[in-house]
């Protein structure tokens, strides 16, 4: 938000490993717009103004043509065993409406927990 994208996007996720509670360094966003995608791209890619002291440098790219938008994005995580509710809020992905967190379209089937969640607890510790 702090580069200008508030309201810009509609779907993000930031996976975490479920062992150490710690993003990947990696995250997918789906932007509202051709027009916000390609400034996004233009801004993210290379960034390395984070706010506080790190050397990391982002790099951005395109998904795969079954991977973009919205709907796809849903389809692809709503029976997803990373929605099951044992599953901390945390590590979900997140749909936005107009820059609002929007409650993720409920699933069609029954979800199981994911494997590696069964030997973890909330906390990260095995």
């Amino acid at each position: 938000n702090r580069e200008g994208f508030w309201g810009e996007y509609d779907f993000v996720y930031l996976p975490i490993d479920f062992a150490t509670g710690i993003h990947h360094g990696f995250a997918f966003v789906n932007l509202t717009s051709g027009a916000a995608a390609v400034r996004f791209h233009y801004v993210f890619h290379r960034f390395s103004n984070w706010g506080i002291r790190t050397s990391k440098v982002s790099s951005s790219s395109w998904a795969n043509d079954s991977h973009q938008g919205l709907a796809a994005n849903v389809r692809r995580y709503r029976n997803s065993s990373l929605m099951h509710p044992l599953v901390p809020e945390d590590y979900k992905p997140i749909t936005f409406v107009e820059g609002i967190a929007a409650r993720f379209p409920r699933p069609t089937k029954t979800l199981l927990p994911p494997t590696a969640f069964l030997f973890v607890d909330s906390r990260g510790a095995g």
